[in-house]
């Protein structure tokens, strides 16, 4: 079955939560070659996702793309740790689980607040989309987008690479006038863009919102859209114990906020910052519970 097949067919699509987070507690966060370096670590995340529950888990290419790694002061072949990414979330999942084609930012700005124009973002995303594609990916998840000219972009790239399906995730900082990007996009607005542009999906991840807050988000959503919607919040806000970042939203409190957001009308559901393998268990045996209860 196809993925969009599997979304259109099932109440509720459960992701993975993250790997930012888990690939920290593992000492290699921020390491662009992990890919190359420590596939076993990330093929022991992606199989603790799959354990927990999640029927379709997202590759580790979430920033390798050419504008972001050109800062980095690495060697990088980008054709290799792109379709390294993809291979190894394969192995795992087998023919099981689907796998999602992970897109994220390139850290540079449009402009007239950057020096780039929407035509050379195109062209950054499509290179990394071909090698994506070319691995064989199921579906492409663009994510964490704070800018939605950026997400058009990378939306763009991806339809004209490829016929497979596109989630765009957006991340929202605020409720306030119609909940807001930090570049000031609303929800609305979001939507509307994102649907003339053809994603398949839309939705939101990470950003300043619980996943209550999200709930809310998503209402909005669904009062502009029939697509279906993604919702992959944090495990709550980030806190500071000395010079850590951490998150300490319980899977129970994590769960009770994911079933808020699937009552106002989100169908795909997973987790950001801070989630964990046990967030993503939790989350999975209450949603067979009520599937089972018959809700």
């Amino acid at each position: 079955m196809k993925f969009l097949d599997y979304v259109n067919n099932n109440k509720v699509t459960l992701l993975d939560g993250a790997m930012g987070t888990e690939l920290k507690k593992r000492n290699v966060m921020g390491d662009p070659e992990n890919n190359i370096k420590n596939k076993e670590i990330i093929r022991d995340i992606h199989k603790s996702y799959i354990n927990a529950g999640s029927k379709a888990i997202i590759t580790n290419t979430f920033s390798m793309n050419r504008l972001y790694l050109e800062n980095k002061d690495i060697d990088f072949d980008l054709e290799l740790l792109n379709k390294e990414g993809v291979l190894i979330a394969k192995e795992v999942a087998q023919d099981n689980v689907f796998v999602l084609g992970d897109i994220s930012s390139t850290g540079k700005l449009l402009k007239p607040y950057g020096e780039y124009e929407e035509e050379e973002f195109i062209e950054v995303f499509k290179e990394k989309v071909s090698y994506l594609n070319e691995a064989g990916v199921d579906a492409f998840i663009i994510e964490t987008m704070v800018d939605l000219r950026e997400a058009v972009c990378a939306l763009k790239a991806c339809k004209e690479v490829s016929n497979l399906p596109v989630i765009v995730s957006i991340s929202f900082d605020t409720l306030k006038n119609g909940g807001r990007t930090i570049m000031g996009n609303s929800v609305q607005e979001c939507v509307q863009k994102l649907e003339e542009n053809k994603a398949n999906i839309i939705g939101t991840n990470c950003g300043s919102l619980s996943p209550m807050q999200i709930a809310e988000v998503v209402k909005i959503m669904k009062e502009n859209t029939d697509l279906p919607i993604m919702v992959k919040p944090n495990a709550g806000q980030p806190k500071l114990k000395g010079d850590e970042t951490f998150y300490d939203m319980t899977p129970e409190e994590f769960t009770e906020g994911i079933l808020s957001c699937i009552d106002n009308g989100a169908s795909i559901v997973g987790g950001c910052c801070g989630t964990t393998p046990k967030h993503i268990e939790h989350l999975n045996k209450k949603l067979f519970e009520i599937i089972k209860e018959g809700r």
